[in-house]
This record gives structure tokens, sequence and C-alpha cells, in this order.
């Protein structure tokens, strides 16, 4: 006892406080035998971390952005080619590289620069077209069976119908969805035009403008991103239902298109509906895939 009473004599002794205060220091005193000296232990600061978000956490938010411009660049790959190959079909089959003389290229090429494809991949396609070695494109569609009651139609346009043929199928098959026979698909879905908006639109001033534009048939739902909207029309009248759009100012990034929707749609499992997903992107990958339509409302 004696040599644990000398040591705490010492330490206060040392550390200049009194006998009836306690000392405030930033060192510690380890435990150890009575008979041995105390070795000072000092507590290091801690310093704070001076980011908000975990390494990890801003890597998979970097990773996400990274996902979604990659999916946004390859959608517009997809338009693009698409009206590429729109152009060399209308120059083939009007019959000239004119837009003026040949009615329907003018078309497509209006089509095209309303849905953002570049002048110049529009100059390209035109020259290409007139190549002797350009080939001859063909539209088709194919119909099939998803999981959870889905059905798709798979819209191609291709100068090689043996491979795209071919490589539909695969898709589907690798993925375990099944080719459905002509017509067993397609009855089930209306053909519509549509108006893709990158902005909220006021259905009113859109019902108005619609109407200024001798558009008798209109629908406008939210777009399948947040701030978006939809505009379906009949088929006859997408034109004149882009101008009303223009004539509110938001023809800025808005697309112009033909596509088929459902007449019931129907709501899959989270299973079935990722299963569904995975043959979409796989058919969306293909070249001859321009688009590729479902049923599914999840």
């Amino acid at each position: 006892m004696k040599c644990a009473i000398t040591s705490v004599a010492t330490a206060f002794l040392l550390s200049g406080a009194s006998a009836f205060t306690v000392p405030q220091t930033g060192i510690t005193t380890s435990p150890r035998s009575p008979c041995l000296p105390t070795q000072p232990t000092v507590n290091t600061p801690q310093t704070p971390s001076t980011s908000r978000f975990s390494p990890l956490f801003m890597g998979r938010a970097a990773a996400v952005r990274a996902a979604t411009k990659g999916k946004t660049d390859a959608k517009k790959a997809k338009v693009n080619g698409y009206y590429g190959k729109k152009i060399i079909m209308a120059v083939k089959s009007g019959g000239s590289p004119d837009p003026v003389a040949n009615r329907q290229l003018g078309e497509v090429i209006k089509a095209a620069k309303q849905n953002s494809v570049p002048a110049d991949n529009i100059s390209r396609a035109i020259k290409r077209a007139t190549d002797k070695d350009a080939g001859d494109f063909a539209e088709s569609t194919f119909e099939a069976y998803g999981y959870g009651g889905a059905s798709l139609i798979i819209n191609v346009l291709s100068d090689n119908p043996n491979r795209s043929n071919a490589d539909v199928k695969s898709a589907i098959n690798k993925n375990n969805g099944k080719i459905a026979e002509s017509g067993s698909v397609l009855f089930m879905y209306d053909l519509k035009g549509k108006i893709e908006i990158p902005s909220v639109v006021d259905e009113e001033d859109l019902l108005m403008a619609a109407i200024d534009n001798d558009v008798d048939d209109m629908e406008l739902i939210e777009g399948d991103e947040e701030g978006t909207s939809i505009v379906y029309t009949d088929p006859k009248e997408t034109g004149a239902m882009f101008e009303a759009v223009k004539s509110l100012g938001l023809e800025e990034g808005a697309k112009m298109s033909l596509t088929h929707v459902s007449k019931a749609p129907v709501e899959c499992s989270e299973e079935d509906f990722d299963k569904n997903m995975n043959i979409i992107e796989a058919l969306e990958e293909l070249d001859d895939v321009d688009s590729v339509e479902h049923n599914m409302s999840n």
C-alpha cells in the first residue's frame, strides 16, 4: 500500500495540482502494478470527416449517373440510326435525293428534325442512299410473349431480313421468352401517334392548341420520367398535334413517333417484370431492332 500511495502523491506533485482538486489534463494513466511507475498515455484528438457522404455512396451515385447517361446516349443513337435508315428507304423508293421532288423523303426529313436528328446525319444518310452498295431496307414486326402475361411487339428495320430474323429469335429464346404467331399479339394493341415532351404540360392549354390545329383525338398523360409528358393522338393527326405543341413553345426536345398502345395493360410481379426487361434490353441491343413495345403497366 505504501508504494501505491507514494505513486499517487508523486503524480499529483508532478502535475502541479492541489490534492483537493481534480486535474484537467489530456493525460490519463494506465493501470499498472502498484510498485511500478505509471506511463502517461496521450489521447489523440479525432479529426472529423469533411465529407457528408461515404466514398461508397459517392461511387454508387456516380455509377447511377453514368448508367443513366449511357441509356440516354443509346436511345439517341437508336433514334438517329432509325431515321438514317428511313431516309435511305425514302430516297430509293422515291427515286430522288431531293426532298422537294421526293415528298416521302421530305416527310421523313421533317420527322427526323423534329426528333433532334443532327443535320450532318441527315446529309450522310442521303449521300449513302445514292451509293451503289447501299442496302435495301425493309420494315418488319415480330410478336412475342414474356413472363406474367406480358406481350411484346418488336419493330425491325433491316437490310438483311435473314440476319434480323435469327438475331431477334435468339435474343428472345436465350431469355426464355416465346415467339408468337403473327397477329396473335398485335390485335391487343392500338396504333397511336405519340409525342414525348420533356416538361409538364397544362392540359387545358394543350387542348385549346389542339383544337386550333384541327386535332380531334388527344390524350395527355405523365411521362415515364418525372417532369415529362406524353401526348397520344390519332396516327393521321400526329403532325398536326406536333404543330399544336410547337404553338405552345414546347417543341424543344420533343419527339414524335408512332407506337402501339396496349388495350389491356397487365401488372407483373417484380420478378416477372425484371425478367421481361432482360428480354427487352437484349432486343434493344440489336442494331436491326428500332423499338420494343409491351403491355406492362408497372
